[in-house]
């Protein structure tokens, strides 16, 4: 599965820096970076960018196909949704991986898309970790770094059965000083 979302950066930018009457003329522009990502079909995550937020999805698919293709040559199939246009169809071929669109379903109201909610799901997690809900980072490889930290922590969560970190949990434990 590909796909990818904007999220907002930590601080806005100010443009030309002119003020009148102790206010900036012009709006500040809000910074923010683009989360790529590539999963496996339990939303593992494969292929990681982050690019500034006004890289179009396809772009950064066409980048990311080139570090799957790479990293794991095994994988021949990769489900997108509608938005991504034709060039990263041919560019999977060339690639030789098989891009696919999913279909929306033709009924009203919310259904989940078939396949989708996987890519859906895992961009959702980096989102419980604090340094991934906005982009504190300096750099986008740090970025990239702090989102393959989150998943390592999400993974390591599921293998030892824990649902929540552990300094959530109330325990009946007294706190010893040293």
């Amino acid at each position: 599965m590909i796909g990818s979302d904007a999220y907002p950066g930590s601080r806005p930018l100010q443009r030309g820096g002119r003020y009148h009457l102790g206010r900036p003329q012009s709006p500040p522009i809000r910074s923010g970076r683009k989360r790529h990502l590539i999963t496996d079909i339990l939303g593992l995550v494969l292929a990681v960018l982050v690019t500034a937020a006004n890289v179009h999805g396809t772009t950064g698919g066409k980048l990311l196909l080139n570090d799957l293709a790479e990293t794991h040559p095994s994988v021949s199939k990769v489900w997108a949704d509608g938005g991504y246009q034709n060039s990263i169809f041919n560019h999977g071929a060339g690639l030789g991986i098989d891009v696919e669109v999913v279909q929306r379903p033709r009924a009203k109201g919310f259904e989940p898309l078939p396949k989708r909610w996987v890519i859906e799901r895992t961009l959702g997690w980096p989102m419980q970790h604090r340094r991934l809900a906005r982009d504190y980072e300096a750099l986008p490889q740090r970025s990239r770094m702090v989102i393959h930290w989150a998943m390592a922590n999400k993974v390591s969560r599921e293998l030892t059965g824990e649902s929540a970190p552990t300094w959530r949990i109330k325990t009946d434990i007294p706190l010893t000083s040293a």
